[in-house]
């Protein structure tokens, strides 16, 4: 059975890239979201095995959704991603509950390493 997968960026073109990448490596992308209200309420409703999140998004930025989506489900598996490779950000986020973190623009072989460590 393939891992279901979430997809949380504000950018559609961010969101088709990574779907691109784990379509063809058999993931399955259950749901996509916009920002990080949308992810937690996908996050409850899909039950994903993983999510991609991106930090930087209107409404709820993905630290807080990481954060409220590991105080629904400790054994949550999140992937930050980000465009900025700020040392503070990704150590917040691991800090928060982040499982592995990838920084646009985004290397195929890089996104399912992450992914796969995260799933194993």
């Amino acid at each position: 059975m393939s891992n279901k997968i979430l997809i949380v960026d504000d950018a559609a073109f961010m969101r088709m890239m990574i779907k691109d990448i784990l379509e063809k490596n058999d993931y399955e992308v259950v749901g996509e979201a916009e920002n990080g209200q949308e992810a937690v309420e996908q996050y409850k409703e899909l039950n994903p095995d993983l999510v991609t999140l991106d930090i930087t998004m209107p409404e709820k930025d993905g630290i807080e959704a990481l954060k409220e989506i590991i105080s629904e489900d400790s054994n949550a598996k999140v992937v930050m991603c980000s465009a900025m490779g700020q040392q503070a950000m990704v150590i917040d986020a691991i800090q928060a509950g982040a499982k592995d973190f990838i920084v646009k623009p985004f290397q195929a072989d890089r996104v399912l390493e992450a992914i796969g460590k995260a799933l194993s």
